[in-house]
């Protein structure tokens, strides 16, 4: 009695796996492109139980260096400093195509509330909306 054997050899791949590991490599993206910080420069913000929903495209950060009792400006949180002259002209450049032109302060908590003024003051003067960054309580 001639027994055969069913040895074929099939060419086949499961994709499942692959469905499986490209979609853990989509959620670890996502997870971690929201633990970005774009304001590079480190402050300590006031704390404050109100939240806005309004998003601002610009930030203006006031740094207070306690040692010079000095500020300095930075848009963006870009490291290198903006004179208080210039701030007003690049809020123009980069506020001018929005719609709703809004920027946030991100001030640190030793700033005199008079630097926070003067930058508000220049939102007053180009008519955009302001909001006060803080920290949650």
């Amino acid at each position: 009695m001639a027994i055969k054997r069913n040895t074929r050899i099939t060419a086949e791949f499961s994709m499942s796996s692959m469905t499986d590991i490209v979609f853990l490599l989509l959620v670890f993206f996502l997870v971690t492109s929201t633990l970005v910080n774009p304001n590079a420069l480190k402050l300590l913000l006031p704390k404050s139980t109100g939240q806005v929903a309004a998003k601002a495209t610009v930030s203006v950060s006031i740094k207070h260096y306690l040692e010079t009792d000095t500020f300095s400006y930075h848009i963006n949180g870009d490291p290198k400093p903006v004179r208080f002259s210039e701030i007003e002209d690049d809020l123009v450049e980069l506020l001018q195509n929005e719609p709703d032109p809004t920027f946030s302060i991100y001030a640190d908590e030793s700033v005199p509330i008079k630097e926070v003024v003067q930058v508000m003051n220049i939102a007053k003067r180009n008519h955009y909306k302001v909001i006060l960054a803080t920290s949650p309580e």
